[in-house]
């Protein structure tokens, strides 16, 4: 199967499986705008797995049809492109990481996209050295807002391994004075789960913003303390 044919066999099956009615049901959760066919859970998933029995369907395929799928804006055409690259993973190269760079100039507009990113194959291409951290320093000051969730995001899965949590922090800082709501909630998730790790140093590092930083993002950050200790990351009057 080549890039058109596999657009094509994704299209059609959306088609075939289309419900306005979960459209409506799953637009709730999408503050921007839910533009989809309304396939149920699961059906995506199972799909590619029925896909991926043709073992011509390589990552290189799927990077080929990628712009026109995640162009359409079609919640479920990108959703699928994500699906397939994260089963794709042991065929990775540095080309889909320049590939996916691309998408937000013209896709990823929403923050289960971003999320998908991030926590899948953005991470992934970090833990094979294919990216490291540095790579995603311009995305740190990207003219696109889910382009900017992913960094922290990202950065969740290296919490597990990371010997120093202060240069993570200070690679995220930019981040924390963003103007963008999706962008706050990547940055408290980020340091919800460092806090679960280390709660010292991430501790020290929401006290050096508390009096700045969105609320948002102490919100999420703080989730996980008691109610006593939340109390100490108000915001001075």
């Amino acid at each position: 199967m080549n890039s058109k044919e596999l657009v094509d066999e994704i299209r059609a099956f959306c088609i075939a499986n289309a419900d306005e009615a979960n459209v409506v049901k799953y637009s709730r959760y999408f503050k921007g705008g839910f533009n989809a066919y309304g396939l149920a859970n699961g059906q995506i998933e199972t799909k590619v797995k029925e896909l991926l029995t043709d073992k011509s369907i390589t990552i290189d395929v799927v990077l080929y049809a990628s712009p026109e799928l995640v162009s359409s804006e079609k919640y479920e055409e990108t959703g699928f492109v994500l699906l397939l690259f994260n089963v794709l993973k042991k065929q990775y190269t540095r080309e889909i990481f320049v590939a996916i760079e691309t998408f937000f100039t013209f896709g990823i507009h929403n923050w289960a996209h971003a999320d998908m990113l991030g926590m899948w194959v953005l991470p992934e291409l970090v833990k094979q050295n294919i990216v490291d951290m540095e790579d995603f320093e311009p995305w740190l000051i990207s003219e696109y807002k889910f382009q900017r969730r992913c960094v922290p995001v990202t950065l969740i899965k290296s919490l597990k391994t990371a010997k120093d949590f202060n240069k993570l922090f200070e690679f995220i800082e930019p981040l924390m004075n963003d103007a963008e709501r999706e962008v706050h909630q990547g940055v408290g998730w980020f340091l919800r789960e460092a806090w679960k790790k280390n709660h010292e140093e991430t501790e020290l590092f929401l006290m050096k913003h508390k009096n700045t930083a969105p609320r948002l993002i102490i919100q999420y950050a703080t989730e996980k303390m008691t109610k006593e200790q939340r109390l100490d990351y108000r915001k001075e009057k």
